[in-house]
């Protein structure tokens, strides 16, 4: 299976209970800070005998009237054209409701960490 951008991939995660998607450490960071914020209630690693790659498990997050949790998302920087930002122009999303996930110098980050930190970096995506 040939894909240009897992990332994206595994952003575009359908209505289902739960979602695989191939492991790597991007995804697995990913999905880390999504279930920090809130956004997915949990994650695990699948390794499959059959398969030469681990999976990860994505548990989605659903609301009382079974309304995602994830409003929305939007991949920002893409394989053929990356966005940067510095430290003094870290984006704000929905009016601070929203999460920007940033690839720093010391690994994925949300904005609000970064801003902490005084990182800037590579913005991968938006999620509200």
């Amino acid at each position: 299976m040939y894909v240009n951008d897992p990332v994206a991939d595994m952003l575009t995660m359908t209505y289902a209970e739960c979602v695989d998607v191939p492991s790597s450490k991007m995804k697995l960071a990913l999905a880390r800070i999504l279930k920090d914020e809130g956004y997915i209630k949990n994650f695990r690693m699948i390794t499959d005998p059959d398969k030469p790659y681990a999976e990860i498990r994505i548990y989605l997050s659903y609301g009382n009237s079974r309304e995602r949790v994830i409003q929305g998302l939007r991949r920002i920087s893409k394989p053929g054209r990356r966005i940067y930002v510095k430290s003094d122009k870290l984006p704000v999303v929905m009016g601070g409701l929203g999460l920007a996930i940033l690839s720093t110098s010391k690994g994925l980050k949300t904005s609000a960490e970064a801003n902490k930190l005084g990182l800037g970096g590579e913005v991968l995506c938006y999620v509200w």
